[in-house]
């Protein structure tokens, strides 16, 4: 989970993921697009990112397209996030449902 947080950590990999949510399999060149670096830059957040698992390539041809992978994102929630969650809907249930009844 190291590797997902590191990952998420920065603005322009998060941003990059945000372009793979919105249309999977983009090639480099499309993602560069999308922030303002030289190509050296992008495929340095890429390679992090491919490191947390949190995108996974495959080639069409001569292309290489990035895809987004969300089961470390769902892993993170499952642990750090629902968990928490949980006890905040519950508490708010509660207090709707005392309310309701005055």
């Amino acid at each position: 989970m190291d590797e997902v947080f590191k990952a998420l950590a920065d603005p322009t990999r998060r941003r990059l993921l945000d372009a793979l949510y919105e249309r999977d399999g983009q090639t480099l060149g499309q993602l560069c697009e999308r922030v303002e670096m030289t190509r050296f830059g992008v495929m340095k957040h890429l390679r992090i990112l491919e490191e947390a698992g949190l995108v996974t390539t495959g080639r069409a041809g001569r292309e290489k397209h990035h895809f987004l992978n969300p089961v470390p994102l769902q892993h993170i929630y499952d642990r750090w996030v629902s968990k928490y969650a949980a006890r905040w809907t519950r508490a708010l249930a509660e207090l709707k449902r005392e309310l309701e009844e005055r």
